[in-house]
């Protein structure tokens, strides 16, 4: 069976997002502060290949997209194909060290799953992005070709979510082994001063101190939250409600006005009105206007945190509609 599919190139309009270069930059940053600051869910390299059923789908693909591409591997034990694919892969998912997981699907315990993906053969693999299914390839297919199939997978998944993959402790779960020690941080004077001009309405100020942390610390997850508060909360401070509402409802094509109006849903407690809102504005739009919104989404993704099932959700719709 020859290898088809082969090429991401059509899924994503890479034109409409940020530059490869600067996203990679980002995502390894994000990486070396989680492991700095003690591996905070870090995994064996072992837990990067995970056996997948259909009762554990959803929760070990589905929602592990939202933080890591993940790779599924159709296979069975008969399929002589599966037997030269399946260990490259693996070693592959080890290789990568982290920046995707490779779940593995037996055809033959999981007929629904095989049924779900529409598969007619195997080995067949597919890729879950932010909730999203990506057909990959299907057959045996040679390693320069399955590598540059995953860098693009890896690529679509930092310049559109921003997802830094999963952090690997070579020594988690070995016998004995020590926890990392957490370093103590530089900032906790500048943090405790920002969180102080935070509650005092000075978000100007709030705005430069998380911002003074993060040019020295850019994956501070402290100083990221609040600067993302303090942004929001700036921007609406001198919003009439009404009027922007009011123009929102106007003009539904409006990026600025959605966004606008998502601002305070937001602020107002209206979680899934404003990721609503901006993924329908994402939807709506093309080019500028609609990159203009999904960062806004993803802005306000970093002031929920990343761990609410609200923004896994919102994920997985803005998902939907970029591809």
């Amino acid at each position: 069976m020859q290898p088809r599919n082969m090429s991401m190139s059509g899924v994503v309009d890479l034109a409409a997002v940020k530059a490869a270069g600067e996203a990679k930059a980002k995502a390894e940053q994000a990486r070396a502060d989680a492991a700095r600051s003690g591996g905070t869910g870090a995994v064996a390299p072992a837990a990067l290949v995970i056996d997948v059923d259909e009762a554990g789908f959803e929760r070990d693909v589905l929602q592990r997209s939202a933080e890591v591409p993940v790779v599924i591997d159709f296979w069975a034990e008969w399929c002589e194909p599966c037997k030269q694919l399946g260990p490259l892969l693996e070693r592959l998912a080890v290789e990568y060290n982290g920046r995707f997981l490779l779940a593995k699907v037996d055809v033959d315990a999981n007929q629904m799953l095989m049924q779900q993906f529409g598969i007619q053969g195997i080995p067949a693999v597919f890729a879950v992005v932010a909730g999203q299914a990506l057909p990959l390839f299907q057959g045996a297919a040679p390693e320069a070709q399955i590598r540059e199939t995953l860098d693009q997978l890896i690529q679509v998944g930092e310049e559109r979510f921003g997802l830094t993959g999963i952090v690997v402790d070579p020594d988690a779960g070995a016998p004995g082994a020590a926890p990392a020690e957490v370093p103590a941080g530089p900032y906790d004077a500048v943090l405790e001063a920002a969180a102080s001009a935070l509650d005092a309405n000075d978000f100007g100020g709030a705005v430069q101190a998380y911002k003074n942390v993060l040019a020295d610390d850019p994956g501070n997850p402290e100083a990221k939250l609040g600067l993302a508060q303090a942004e929001l909360l700036g921007r609406v401070q001198s919003m009439d409600p009404q009027a922007v509402r009011k123009e929102a409802a106007d003009s539904p094509d409006d990026v600025n006005a959605q966004i606008a109006a998502a601002d305070l849903d937001l602020v107002g407690g209206h979680v899934e009105d404003a990721f609503g809102r901006l993924v329908e504005a994402v939807r709506r739009t093309v080019g500028d206007d609609r990159n203009t919104a999904r960062l806004r989404l993803l802005e306000l993704f970093e002031v929920i945190g990343p761990e609410d099932p609200r923004v896994t959700a919102a994920r997985t719709a803005l998902a939907r509609v970029l591809f």
